[in-house]
């Protein structure tokens, strides 16, 4: 799977969020890419309106990792602050990847030697022409 789509404001951002989360099962993983300010959060956003509705989901900058509880439980990472291996294993990176959950992980530019074996890619990138255009595009390394 490859997928891309244009989205013209945060709202549509979390619409694709939501659909791409029907998607999903126990043990994915998101790696999620894209400067600052693309709509990454908007995406997992829009995800948790499926996933665990009514959870309030806000960016994971300063405590690295949000849990959402939910029939299936998700993690919500910020990759950010994290330098190196010795990082993740102290934020328990490796244990919520065994949990059996879904991982969303912002930043994975930032630990791309430690991703998993499987995973799905979200990129999303800001348009020059027009400040509030994003391009998503969603790859299954999965299978």
């Amino acid at each position: 799977m490859n997928t891309e789509i244009i989205t013209r404001n945060a709202e549509e951002t979390e619409t694709v969020g939501a659909t791409f989360a029907k998607t999903l099962k126990a043990g994915d993983f998101i790696a999620m890419f894209g400067d600052l300010g693309a709509g990454k959060t908007a995406f997992v956003r829009g995800a948790m309106k499926t996933l665990a509705d009514g959870a309030r989901v806000q960016s994971p900058t300063y405590t690295i990792v949000n849990e959402y509880p939910a029939r299936i439980p998700v993690y919500h990472f910020d990759m950010y602050r994290i330098d190196d291996e010795d990082s993740l294993y102290s934020i328990g990176y490796y244990d919520y990847l065994e949990s059996g959950g879904i991982c969303f992980a912002e930043w994975c530019e930032k630990i791309e030697p430690y991703l998993p074996e499987a995973y799905y890619t979200v990129t999303i990138r800001k348009c020059a022409d027009d400040p509030d255009k994003r391009i998503i595009t969603i790859q299954d390394t999965n299978r």
